[in-house]
Parts: C-alpha cells; sequence; structure tokens
C-alpha cells in the first residue's frame, strides 16, 4: 500500500535478471521526481517522507547527508528552493530515516559467517542498528552489550597496547565539525596521528597540488561564481550521479551566457543534457543542453591535454604579447612562469595524441574557448585524483589558471568538487595524519597537553601497518573501510589481524563482517535525527566543498532509544581513556556543543567567534587568501606557483584495456541505494564492465558474455569474477565498472605520487571468458 513502507529484502541480489538497455542522453526530469518519492516512501513512508524532504538543506533544517555541493546564499542574492535536493540527496536520506532496524532478533538469525556471504546492497537495506553490539573472540554471532561495558571494553584494549601508535583512527566524511575536533583531540591526547580518512582515496591529491600551486588544498570560488563565469571545464566529474545539484547551477550559468567544456572517457547523461523538474522546460520541454565541447579523452591523458593546452596559449602569446598571458597578475603575484613556459614550448603533438585519444583540431579548439574566457572556472572529481601522475595533473590546471590570472577574480577560479557532505570539514578540524606545526601549537596551548608531532598513516599505509602487525586496533568513526579501499582481499586480510575493530555506524555494512578478533559496533544518531544533550538540543556545522560553513540540525526522532551521537561516543571513550580529571572536559563537551565550537573558534584558523557566524543564515565563509586578496602566503615563495612537470600517461600492453572503477547512478560512495543505473541503461544488477564495441571486437568478447577481469602488477594478478560484458560508448582502450565490486583489482602499491592515493582510474586489465568451476 501507498502508505506502508517495504521490507528489507530478504534475498540477495540475483544477477541473472540484470538487463541492459541504452543509455540516457538527458539527466534527471520526472523520472527523478519519481524515483526520488518511491524511495522516500518504499524506506520511511508517505509522511515521514514529505516531512523530512522538506528540510533537507533548508536553514532551519539539515545538511543532505550525501554530497558536499553548497546550497544558495542570501549574500549572494541568491533564494533556496522549496526542494533544495537531488534524486540522490533524497534517496541518502531514505537510507538513513529508513524505518527498517537491525536488532537483537537479527543478530541472533543470522551469524558473521553467513552475512558475510551478503551482497553489500543487502547488508545495506536491512535497517538503522538499534543498540550496541560486541563479536567476542572466538563467537559466531554479535550479541548486544552495554554503552559503559562497550567503552570499557575498547578502553582497555587500547590501554594495553604497546604503543599509541599501534592504534589506528578513521573517519568518514559525514562527521560533523564538532565530532571531528573531538575525535581528532581524543586521538592525539592518546599518543599518536594514525588519522586515516576518506580524503586520503579522492582529493589527497588536489589538496597536494593546491598546496604547493595556491598555497591552500582547497578549492577558490562560491557558487555564485558558477553562476557568473564565462567557461566552465569539468574534468573527471560526472555531476548527473555524483553531485546532481550542479546540474542546476551549470544550467543558471547557462543561462547566464556561459560555455561548458566536459572532459571524460564517457558521455555522462548529466553533461548531455538537464531536464531540471523544477521548472516547465525540465518538465515538458527538451531541458537544457549542458556541455558545448565533449572530448572523449582517454583515462590518464589528461595531464597531456592541459600541457597541448597550456602549450597552444603561450605560442598565441608570443604571437600577440598581452593578448592571453596576465602578465600584470603573472610578474606581481606568481613565481615560476618561465620555467613553467620553457618546459612547454615543444610539444609532442602525435605523443599529445595518443595519450589523449582527441585530434589536435579538438585540443586547439579548446585551448581557444579558454583563450577567450574572461572568466574560467575548472571543475574536477576523482577522474583526476585517481591517478598515479594526479599531482602533476591537478598542478597542469592551476599552471592555466595562473597564466590567465583566474584565480581571485568573481566568475573564476579552481573547484575541486568534493564528495561526501563534510569531508572537508574533517580536514579544517584536523583530522589528517600530518597536521601543520601551528595546528599542533594550538591545541597545545588551548588544552594544556602535549600532543605528538611525528606524522601518522594515510589509509594506504595503515592497510599495510595493519598487515604488518603494526596495527593491532582499528576504530572507524563512520564510513565502510572494507568496501571503500582498494585491494579487497588485502585489507580484509589486514582488518582480520586486528586484536580489535570498532565502527561507530549507523547502518549495517560490509566493515562489520570483515572483523578483527573482537569486534564492536556502536550505533550512532544520523544527520536527520534529533540530538538532546543535558544543556538541551543540538545542532552540529558542517563546511561545504566551496568552504562555507553552516548549521544542521536533526529534526526526527531517533530510530532507537539506545542511539547516541557521535560527540556523546567520543566523550564518553575520551573519559573512560583518561579520566574525569583529563585537562580536555569530555563530560561537559557531551552537554553542551557551543563549548565545543568556543575551543574550535581558539584553535581552528579562520574560526573565531564560531559559535556567533554559525548562527547566522547561511553560517558564514572561511577564509581562503587566493580567492580574497589574491595572496599566496601559503606557498614556499609566497606567491602562486607555477610547477613543471614531465609528460606521463598509463601504457598498457596490447590485448589489454585501461580500467576505471565508478559509482552507478543508484549509489553514494560504498552506500548502495538500489540495482537501477539508469543513465547508463543497467537495471537489477552491478556486475558490469563497459568496453567500447570496437575494442570488445578486438578482443573477441560478444556483447552480453560473461567474464573474469584481471588485473596485471608487479606483484601477481587480482581476480574479479563473473562481469557482463556491455557494449558501451566509452573511450577506445578503456573500460568501466562499479566499485565496491572492482576494488578487488585496485593494487595497495599502485598509489599516486605524492598523494598516495589509490589509482582506481588506470587499472591495466584482460578480460578472460568465465569458466563456471
Amino acid at each position: 500500500m501507498w502508505g506502508m513502507t517495504r521490507e528489507a529484502p530478504t534475498n540477495d541480489v540475483d544477477e541473472t535478471r540484470l538487463e541492459v538497455g541504452k543509455p540516457k542522453s538527458w539527466a534527471a526530469g520526472i523520472p527523478g521526481v519519481a524515483v526520488s518519492l518511491a524511495r522516500g516512501v518504499e524506506q520511511m513512508g508517505v509522511v515521514r517522507t514529505a516531512r523530512t524532504l522538506r528540510l533537507l538543506n533548508q536553514r532551519d533544517g539539515f545538511d543532505c547527508p550525501g554530497c558536499a555541493w553548497p546550497e544558495p546564499r542570501q549574500v549572494d542574492g541568491e533564494k533556496r528552493k522549496l526542494a533544495e535536493f537531488c534524486e540522490n540527496g533524497a534517496k541518502a536520506v531514505a537510507e538513513e530515516a529508513t524505518k527498517r532496524q537491525v536488532g537483537r532478533e537479527f543478530f541472533a538469525a543470522h551469524a558473521v559467517a553467513d552475512l558475510a556471504g551478503k551482497t553489500d546492497y543487502w547488508l545495506g537495506q536491512q535497517g538503522r542498528v538499534t543498540e550496541p553490539f560486541v563479536l567476542r573472540e572466538g563467537a559466531t554471532h554479535y550479541e548486544p552489550i552495554s554503552w559503559d561495558d562497550a567503552f570499557g571494553l575498547v578502553a582497555d584494549e587500547m590501554t594495553a597496547l604497546a604503543s599509541p601508535d599501534e592504534a589506528i583512527f578513521y573517519t568518514s566524511g559525514r562527521t560533523s565539525n564538532e565530532a571531528a575536533f573531538l575525535y581528532q583531540l581524543l586521538v592525539r591526547s592518546f599518543g599518536t596521528n594514525n588519522l586515516p580518512d576518506c580524503s586520503n582515496m579522492c582529493h589527497e591529491s588536489s589538496g597536494a597540488a593546491l598546496t604547493t600551486s595556491t598555497g591552500i588544498g582547497k578549492g577558490s570560488v562560491s557558487l555564485a561564481d558558477i553562476h557568473h563565469a564565462d567557461l566552465i571545464v569539468v574534468v573527471g566529474q560526472n555531476p548527473g550521479t555524483n553531485h546532481p545539484r550542479m546540474l542546476s547551477a551549470l544550467e543558471q550559468s547557462k543561462g547566464n551566457g556561459a560555455k561548458v567544456i566536459a572532459v571524460n572517457p564517457l558521455p555522462e547523461a548529466g553533461l548531455m543534457r538537464f531536464k531540471n523538474p523544477q521548472n516547465v522546460r525540465g518538465v515538458v520541454g527538451e531541458g537544457t543542453p549542458l556541455a558545448d565541447e565533449f572530448a572523449q579523452i582517454r583515462l590518464g591523458g589528461d595531464l597531456a591535454l592541459f600541457q597541448a593546452v597550456g602549450h597552444l596559449l603561450l605560442a598565441w602569446e608570443e604571437e600577440a604579447p598581452g593578448t592571453i598571458v596576465d602578465r600584470q597578475f603573472v610578474e606581481k603575484s606568481t613565481h615560476g612562469f618561465e620555467d613553467y613556459a620553457k618546459n612547454l614550448r615543444e610539444l609532442d603533438w602525435p605523443e599529445t595524441e595518443r595519450a589523449t585519444g582527441l585530434p589536435r583540431e579538438q585540443i586547439e579548439h579548446i585551448a581557444r574557448m579558454i583563450a577567450t574566457s574572461e572568466r574560467t572556472i575548472y571543475c574536477w572529481a576523482m577522474g583526476l585524483t585517481q591517478h598515479k601522475h594526479a599531482v602533476p595533473t591537478i598542478s597542469e590546471v592551476a599552471n592555466l589558471a595562473l597564466m590567465r590570472g583566474m584565480i581571485g577574480k568573481p566568475g573564476a577560479g579552481l573547484c575541486p568538487v568534493r564528495g561526501h557532505s563534510n569531508v572537508q570539514g574533517d580536514r579544517t578540524m584536523g583530522v589528517w595524519e600530518k597536521m601543520p606545526e601551528p595546528f599542533m601549537d594550538a591545541l597545545d596551548e588551548e588544552f594544556g597537553i602535549k600532543v605528538p608531532r611525528e606524522h601518522g598513516w594515510d589509509t594506504v599505509d595503515s592497510i599495510r601497518a595493519m598487515l604488518d602487525g603494526r596495527g593491532k586496533v582499528f576504530f572507524a568513526m563512520g564510513g565502510n573501510f572494507a568496501a571503500a579501499t582498494p585491494d579487497s582481499e588485502r585489507t580484509e586480510q589486514a582488518l582480520r589481524s586486528c586484536s580489535m575493530t570498532v565502527h561507530v555506524s549507523t547502518k549495517l555494512n560490509r566493515s562489520h563482517v570483515v572483523h578483527g578478533r573482537t569486534a564492536l559496533i556502536l550505533p550512532t544518531l544520523g544527520r536527520t535525527e534529533r540530538d538532546v544533550q543535558a544543556s538541551g538540543p543540538q545542532f552540529v556545522t558542517v563546511e561545504d566543498s566551496m568552504s562555507q560553513v553552516h548549521a544542521s540540525r536533526g529534526r526526527l526522532a531517533p530510530a532507537s532509544e539506545h542511539l547516541i551521537s557521535e560527540v556523546a561516543i567520543i566523550c564518553r571513550l575520551g573519559e573512560r581513556l583518561f579520566g574525569a580529571g583529563h585537562a580536555v572536559p569530555w563530560r561537559t563537551f557531551e552537554a553542551d556543543y557551543d563549548l565545543i565550537r568556543d575551543r574550535i573558534a581558539a584553535v581552528v584558523k579562520g574560526c573565531q567567534d564560531y559559535n556567533r557566524r554559525v548562527r547566522e543564515p547561511d553560517g558564514f565563509v572561511l577564509p581562503h587568501p587566493p580567492r580574497d586578496s589574491r595572496e599566496f602566503t601559503g606557498t614556499a615563495t609566497g606567491k602562486g606557483t607555477f610547477t613543471v612537470s614531465e609528460l606521463e600517461y598509463p601504457q598498457v600492453p596490447a590485448g589489454r584495456l585501461l580500467l576505471q572503477t565508478l559509482r552507478s547512478h543508484d549509489q553514494y560512495n560504498t552506500t548502495i541505494y538500489g540495482l537501477s543505473d539508469r543513465y547508463r541503461g543497467i537495471e537489477d544488477g552491478r556486475r558490469v564492465v563497459f568496453v567500447n564495441p570496437d575494442d570488445l571486437a578486438e578482443l573477441g568478447i560478444a556483447d552480453g558474455e560473461i567474464v573474469d577481469l584481471v588485473s596485471e602488477w608487479r606483484d601477481g594478478d587480482r581476480r574479479a569474477p563473473q562481469f557482463r560484458a556491455v557494449s558501451y560508448p566509452t573511450a577506445r582502450g578503456c573500460a568501466a565498472a562499479y566499485f565496491p565490486e572492482a576494488n578487488a583489482l585496485v593494487p595497495l602499491d599502485s598509489v599516486a605520487e605524492k598523494s598516495n592515493t589509490p589509482v582506481s582510474k588506470a587499472i591495466v586489465v584482460r578480460l578472460e571468458p568465465h569458466h563456471h568451476d
């Protein structure tokens, strides 16, 4: 019935039901609205769906637990819509606010070994975990445990370690600023900087490149800049699925006269045409064509593309001095331009065409668009960051912006589009294994403690440490580490080698069934739920992709009376570890989050007067010297810095393809909402590999054939079995498959230079016909 929620699936995915249709040439529209409402009603019921969605991304409501795309600001003269959310945001809320529950009866009925055989989709669809659970050493089932006993168990295990550095503390991007600040404070009070987080696997390359080029590892634009740009270059990004509200921003930009260049190995529906369900053109009309130019680049060819564009711009500047390069800006505010220009003076065009798969004429056309634009914004995501040469590639993007004076200028700048809704805020709050010295000094001074200075382990190094026996306790504040990380077999081996694994979670996921000798699930409140502490109702804060910090207020009744907030979990563990007389007043912080924000204001640069400013209607924007005043005080030279890079791109042996992992339209990161990727024509399944039809023919593989994917690396092969080959218009020599199913193919030691990010967008694979045993 319409008003009833559907029960969680009792049977797992049957991939034999998988259907393949034609890819879509447009995104959103009425189907997006229909799916949003259907998923909400399925998980929450009619009344709860209506009540919840009206608060999503509103000033008096809660921030979307999905992506980090910003909301319009009053100061920019922009208004929020009544429905300020997208289809995938609605799905994220439905997942969190579901009425389905995982309690004592569930774990009594399901042995962990049974759960380990289920798919990620099935696990996630079972519902919210209602109370703390423990899997004791040698046990076959999780069983309930009281909060006090859970904290005692964790504290005893941690204090028994030979060194604090034997503990690893992971963080997901959904953690609030308040929880993230306290979490890193607890970890450093314990005595380690082992603070890996999901940034290590996504935009770490952006941070490394931008810190060198501009002095700050964040983007330099606002939503208003997007709306008023002349040209927006969208590279290695699929906003239609990963950041759907960006499509509305691009539509507004197009209405103001902007042009859009899309650079991607796959044609993405959202960048072809957008049918905005909030206007007549999107409902009954043809929608808005977005990309004026589509460059179907080969995987890993972006460095060659941006070097070629730089080469052309410099050549045209020599022909007509002062027409291309912003000489005044370059001479006053930058360093290294002459070395950069010298490096690009000569270009091997045949090699550039091999690397990019693009004809010279198209590259010249793109360069001319960039040369004639007065306000250019460069946007990118994982398609740039998850390559071996990701950091130099992003540096080349920054070089173009510096050359043309496109930083610190309205309607122009650099825009790495973040994933999880507070992944940027977590880093601002100190969740990083190598925070700079001024931050550490401020912590010492504010709390009267001495935090460790030796850098800790990032995600990849943490896996290595667990495998080597150096990491023994793994504690995760949110996320799904086992499903998010590379080299699945080795990651699972690493987690199973721990003496204890602890996961602060809202729902069941893969990491709960890939466990240490003892394992705990500590269930927490979601973003949508009321958080009431001793001083009264609380709110938390988050930071979006464009450095806007704002409040988020949960309004729904908690899924269970036994749930406590992330802040409460951290504070109670802190008091159990360090005692009531510790320099950090854990119990006081749990009672009143304003007191946490006062300490954030004292420690975190740019957060002065935090409590007052986050209570403004749209919060406040963190300072960004390059954007705000064209000052580059954070670089080694004190100026915007041009970098010099050698050309690099993946080399693929004959008979092999270059595979990238990606999301379906029915998932967000490791959370699988459903089994439909309607933009790519996939229904009722996920084990597919998208391959160019000419490559399939050359390899002798039929469209629809079942194949094994075998990745080739210097330490041996990795196999992911039983994928359906799907003929798809991706770039020649390239292929794509969904993660986490394809994560097994990403070698742990295949990482980006400087950032140590797993290379999930350039995996050398062969396709072998699957043989049934």
